[in-house]
């Protein structure tokens, strides 16, 4: 009897074994779920719209359903992801530079940042931008420093929030530099940047976007963008290195999560479609309007880039003294 039980279990466990891997073979089946946690319109919004229209021919023609579910500095979306079946019919596109902030400012999270998710790859990298307004009297970093220095706790800058990257690059700043300006939380970025216009602030960090139309109309002066190489849709931008503050970098990631538990295949599959789809033309083009460029990974990469990223920006939450409980 003890013999016939052991059998009927290893034959229930082939069958599954060999019912998991032809779902794995055939996926998918129906359509994929696409989740971010910004409002529509945005640069996220437009990213996943893009990627997702481009995967459907490699996805055995199902569509791709993109979902916004904005709220909390990302942590509803995140928690969403981080409860679904790890199946593959329900992925994340997120700003792995909120994610990995998110690690440190909240005290209390639902999910746990690294545990809960799945990495897939990366899709994206862009800068923030150091913009003043015209009526200050500088024409580049050094010139900011130097007036921060002469005038301290004078100059304000504004930022989309506490804790926010936007908030933390200034802090950043503030720190290398060893400057004291006044910090301005805003609800979010089109405040700011009404701020910034309106001379409540002096100055600000900013994703490009919003603040290159008012920098060619004469309303924005920008300065220096965050990443290591100068942006494509503005050449004429210094890097922070090249102006000054020679180790100051940050970069804008975004990336493709998945629920835990998703199977290898399955990953490896999505990762190799992502990485086909931010190499078309059409795509790139699209990046490049939003300021953003094609950064792809494979799923190990990605894994250590998130400890990484949380390591660095954790430090900065702790500089900043920013935290929601």
């Amino acid at each position: 009897m003890h013999t016939k039980n052991l059998s009927l279990a290893v034959l229930a466990s082939f069958l599954l074994a060999a019912t998991t891997a032809t779902a794995q073979s055939d996926y998918p089946t129906k359509p994929v779920r696409l989740v971010h946690g910004f409002t529509p319109g945005g640069i996220s919004d437009v990213l996943a719209r893009t990627l997702g229209a481009k995967l459907t021919p490699g996805l055995n023609g199902q569509q791709v359903l993109v979902e916004p579910r904005p709220g909390a500095g990302t942590t509803i979306a995140s928690d969403l992801i981080a409860k679904a079946p790890g199946d593959g019919y329900t992925l994340f596109l997120q700003d792995m530079t909120t994610h990995a902030i998110n690690a440190r400012l909240y005290r209390r999270l639902p999910y746990d940042p690294v545990r809960d998710f799945t990495p897939i790859t990366l899709v994206a990298a862009s800068p923030l931008m150091l913009v003043v307004h015209p009526s200050l009297p500088v024409k580049n970093l050094k010139d900011l420093l130097a007036l921060a220095k002469k005038r301290p706790n004078d100059l304000v800058h504004g930022s989309s929030g506490n804790g926010t990257i936007v908030h933390l690059a200034a802090e950043m700043m503030k720190s290398m530099a060893a400057v004291k300006m006044v910090h301005a939380p805003y609800k979010g970025s089109p405040q700011v940047v009404a701020g910034l216009l309106g001379g409540e602030v002096a100055l600000s960090f900013a994703t490009l976007p919003p603040v290159l139309p008012n920098i060619e109309a004469g309303r924005l002066r920008g300065l220096a963008v965050t990443t290591p190489q100068r942006s494509d849709v503005a050449p004429n931008i210094p890097t922070m290195k090249e102006a000054g503050l020679k180790d100051f970098e940050l970069v804008l990631y975004t990336g493709i999560l998945g629920p835990r538990g998703m199977p290898r295949p399955i990953v490896d599959r999505l990762n190799s479609e992502f990485a086909k789809v931010v190499k078309l033309a059409d795509v790139q083009n699209i990046y490049k309007k939003v300021g953003a460029v094609a950064h792809t990974s494979t799923p190990d990469e990605f894994a250590a880039h998130i400890k990484l990223e949380m390591a660095k920006l954790g430090k900065l939450v702790d500089l900043s003294g920013a935290r929601i409980d």
